[in-house]
């Protein structure tokens, strides 16, 4: 009875521990997943999204980043504020983070610090989290935003779930040719029919 009562401790950190690192159980098909991101252009590794307080997604704002990266925006009508989710190839450390861009409507020098696993970059009224993963870099930032409000945004990070991934990029087409544009004539060089009648 006194190794079990010892053991138990042992056993619960043990279990609290695997499930930090494993996967949410409502996360979209990799499949599926590829296979809308890949017909917009953007690595399907390089997919997040996130939850930021009083913020919500813009549908229209979603897509490609860079060369094949992601970008997403969350805006609040209320404070009339955006956060800017991106995710590209990179990374930031200590020695480098300073020394990348900030936002290009602020002339003020970036100014770092660690914050747990991310970096705080700052520049005038410009704040964002930098979040460092293997060969990628996911941030969330924005114009006069709160430091918590971002905070959260980098704490929610996450893998998109089937009805997330539905709301962040549209299905892709059959066969995955290109989506058919209506006013495209069916013969010629493909170019739009501008053609009017006569005194029109």
């Amino acid at each position: 009875m006194i190794r079990t009562v010892r053991l138990l401790p042992v056993l619960l950190g043990t279990v609290l521990l695997t499930g930090c690192g494993s996967e949410r159980a409502d996360e979209a098909d990799p499949a599926e997943l590829a296979l809308r991101a890949r017909a917009s252009g953007i690595a399907p590794e390089l997919v997040y999204t996130t939850d930021a307080p009083g913020h919500t997604l813009a549908q229209q704002s979603v897509g490609v980043y860079g060369d094949d990266g992601f970008s997403a925006t969350y805006v609040s009508r209320q404070k009339g504020t955006q956060v800017q989710l991106t995710v590209d190839r990179g990374t930031m450390t200590q020695a480098t983070c300073e020394q990348q861009p900030g936002a290009e409507s602020s002339p003020a020098p970036v100014t770092c610090a660690r914050d747990g696993d991310a970096w705080y970059r700052s520049s005038g009224q410009w704040a964002e989290y930098a979040v460092p993963k293997e060969d990628f870099v996911i941030r969330v930032g924005g114009t006069n935003v709160p430091r918590a409000v971002l905070r959260q945004a980098a704490d929610h990070l996450h893998r998109p779930s089937a009805d997330e991934l539905a709301a962040l990029l549209p299905s892709a087409p059959a066969g995955g040719e290109p989506v058919e544009r209506g006013d495209l004539p069916p013969a010629g060089d493909g170019a739009p029919d501008n053609d009017v009648d006569q005194g029109g």
